[in-house]
């Protein structure tokens, strides 16, 4: 299964999302690019070694270039942040997937990261190569009962009188509902990680601006070859939620899981299957391992034009029509940070540097060598 998170070190890095927050993300692993959208709780240093992450972390890294990212006013991002709309966190996708430097990738919505997912490749439907939804939903609100609004009033309570309270009894409402199957130390990670990864003022004015996030009318839009893998008895989000993903998205296939845990376990028989089917879902769904860049964004091969990626190539033609890098990002709807890495991955591959880089990449691009 490759190496363990703690000798495949994470790098961590920081972006600015549009309205200026700061939003902290990490890198590690090799191979095509996994892109995953950020669930409620999650702490980049904190979630390394967890009990309950780890062999995601594990599994992933070894077969995927892995950029995660943790959500605003949590773990490493600006704590601070009042806005937690939709449109707000689109954005932090936006600015993780900019700055990280990767072009046409998987991504991977984990819980409540569903709707933003689902807008981000409406709107960017040339960079998502595939779609991965686990746990997830398009609204979390769809078809909600008496019953559920009162269970919600009941959460939100809890947040406020118990949330950073130093004992855990208020927050293990919660992790006994991610992973009723889960051992005593499991649990405890996930009561620690609710203290550590936000307060409860944030934890409570975010979990209602995505309580209001509604993505279900762009599903049909949606042209990425999609998975959805959902445990049977999830008790966080229920697995009709699955269904309603597989049943609006075109060609979408959905894998049941049999588990009652919402974060799959490494013990428990159902963690071997969701690995695998994700692990064949994002190698199906990657360009060539000729066309892919690794994490320092040099491909490996002989240098040539075979070894650049479609982007840098579409970069380096609209170079070669004159334009410059902000007319490039104008016409390809990147940052300008964005094309000079494309760029720079360019050079490296083709073996040219220096101030007459950019020229003798178009020439070697025009005469196809």
């Amino acid at each position: 299964m490759g190496a363990s998170p703690s000798s495949q070190p994470q790098e961590l890095r920081f972006c600015r999302s549009a309205d200026g927050s700061q939003i902290a993300y990490a890198v590690h692993g090799s191979g095509p690019p996994l892109v995953v959208d950020a669930c409620w709780l999650s702490h980049l240093q904190y979630d390394w070694q967890s009990p309950v992450w780890r062999h995601y972390l594990h599994e992933w890294g070894a077969y995927a270039r892995v950029v995660r990212f943790d959500e605003r006013g949590h773990g490493l991002s600006d704590r601070n942040v009042t806005d937690h709309s939709l449109e707000a966190r689109v954005a932090d996708l936006e600015a993780v997937v900019d700055g990280s430097g990767v072009d046409r990738f998987v991504l991977l919505a984990m819980a409540q990261g569903g709707p933003v997912a689902i807008t981000y490749a409406a709107r960017h439907p040339e960079r998502v190569a595939g779609l991965i939804f686990y746990g997830s939903y398009a609204y979390a609100l769809r078809d909600e009962t008496p019953e559920d609004i009162a269970m919600n009033d009941a959460f939100e309570r809890l947040i406020q009188v118990g949330w950073a309270r130093p004992e855990s009894e208020f927050r293990r409402v919660f992790s006994s509902m991610m992973i009723p199957g889960g051992t005593e130390e499991q649990r405890s990670w996930l009561d620690e990680l609710q203290r550590v990864a936000v307060d409860s003022d944030t934890a409570l004015i975010s979990r209602r601006q995505r309580g209001r996030a509604d993505a279900t009318g762009l599903l049909p839009a949606l042209t990425a070859p999609t998975l959805v893998v959902h445990s049977l008895r999830d008790r966080m989000n229920d697995f009709g939620e699955a269904r309603h993903l597989a049943a609006n998205i075109a060609g979408a296939r959905l894998v049941a899981l049999e588990s009652d845990n919402h974060i799959v376990l490494e013990d428990e028989p159902a963690w071997p299957v969701l690995a695998e089917e994700m692990r064949r879902f994002v190698l199906e769904n990657s360009e060539p391992a000729g066309n892919t860049t690794g994490p320092g964004g040099v491909a490996a091969g002989d240098e040539g034009i075979g070894t650049l990626s479609d982007r840098e190539v579409e970069v380096l033609r609209l170079a070669s029509r004159g334009l410059d890098n902000d007319g490039i990002a104008a016409a390809l709807t990147l940052s300008p940070r964005t094309v000079e890495r494309h760029l720079q991955n360019a050079y490296a591959k083709l073996g040219v540097s220096g101030r007459s880089a950019r020229t003798a990449a178009v020439a070697r691009l025009l005469a196809g060598t």
